[in-house]
């Protein structure tokens, strides 16, 4: 694969695969895993949970039968890779980098924290924002036989069942350089398959359904709001970031007000309403005008963008999961697959 890069890229290949191998040759088999004595009780809660939705998703969902999940790593660590993210300070478009099989993406990703600090200081001497974040998953796309991660256990039940199908999901179907379409309909199977995982396994009245609705009330309530002030955002940069006025001080004056303006509109509507307090302090922090830039707003709309249109098409489908994700499926071949997707939704 490095061979197929340019010379800057094929260093950061060749270090993630040799991580990546590591990562590998520290599986064990799940069951091997399952029958240790000194294994905790809630560890073997979490594992069997993962297999059993990992089985829900192939079985009944009609997502790709693979052998991932199948083994499991412990890390000894938080987080198994760092992501960066980067976008211009003057405009609401993801910087991208480009790779064999998968196209442009708007992140780049590496198992050392300290490689990932280093790119986005890079990035930064570049006059680009940045975020970087640690993630607890992320799929191989069906190249590898991804295992269950240790740091995959701390997340609920509910959460814990719903990246097991969305990253089921993107072993099924990865449209390249498509990333904002993958995610979203990701994020939107994720969220019916997990639904539709506890109905079956706890039923109409079960207490991690209860809990994860009210929890996608308040995503929803966030959703509608980061969208629209994306939307308002853009619309002032389209006005106000003229070429010659990119880089000077009362460009970036103002657009900190902006900002201010967003943890306002949140901190005095958004936030009263939403009830998990957990999720509103981290909001609240990340919203803060001094940490709030480009590309944590576009990293909010690849996984938080409206998904009225993958609503629609799948009531159109009379809810089935199964015709539902065969649709997503012949959506590969479609010029734009959010095009074909919104046409044929309306």
């Amino acid at each position: 694969v490095a061979a197929l890069c340019s010379g800057c890229q094929a260093p950061y290949l060749v270090k993630s695969a040799w991580s990546q191998v590591g990562l590998l040759n520290s599986r064990e088999p799940l069951e091997k895993v399952l029958t240790k004595p000194e294994l905790a009780d809630a560890v073997r809660s979490k594992l069997l949970l993962a297999r059993d939705a990992k089985l829900f998703a192939e079985t009944e969902l009609g997502l790709k039968k693979t052998q991932n999940y199948e083994s499991y790593v412990e890390l000894g660590r938080s987080h198994v890779s760092y992501v960066v993210s980067a976008a211009p300070k003057n405009r609401l478009e993801h910087f991208e980098w480009w790779f064999p099989f998968v196209g442009s993406v708007p992140y780049k990703g590496y198992f050392n924290p300290d490689d990932a600090k280093e790119e986005a200081e890079s990035l930064r001497k570049e006059n680009l924002d940045v975020v970087v974040r640690g993630v607890s998953a992320y799929s191989t796309l069906g190249w590898f036989r991804d295992p269950i991660l240790s740091s995959m256990l701390r997340y609920t039940d509910y959460d814990l069942a719903n990246t097991i199908i969305h990253e089921t999901v993107h072993a099924t179907l990865y449209i390249k350089s498509n990333a904002d379409f993958n995610e979203r309909l990701a994020t939107f199977i994720g969220n019916i398959g997990a639904e539709l995982f506890f109905l079956k396994r706890e039923g109409p009245s079960s207490e991690t359904l209860k809990l994860a609705k009210s929890e996608s009330a308040d995503e929803r309530l966030f959703t509608d709001f980061i969208s629209k002030e994306i939307e308002t955002l853009k619309m002032w940069y389209e006005k106000n970031s003229l070429e010659d006025r990119d880089q000077s001080q009362a460009f970036d004056e103002n657009r900190t007000i902006q900002f201010k303006l967003i943890f306002d509109h949140f901190k005095n509507e958004v936030a009263p309403k939403l009830t998990n307090e957990k999720y509103r302090e981290r909001l609240s922090e990340e919203l803060a005008p001094d940490k709030l830039n480009n590309a944590r707003l576009l990293l909010w709309r690849l996984y938080f963008h409206d998904l009225g249109d993958f609503d629609r098409a799948y009531a159109k489908l009379d809810k089935n999961p199964s015709r539902f994700i065969e649709f997503a499926k012949s959506l590969e071949s479609a010029k734009d697959p959010e095009v074909a997707l919104k046409e044929f939704a309306q």
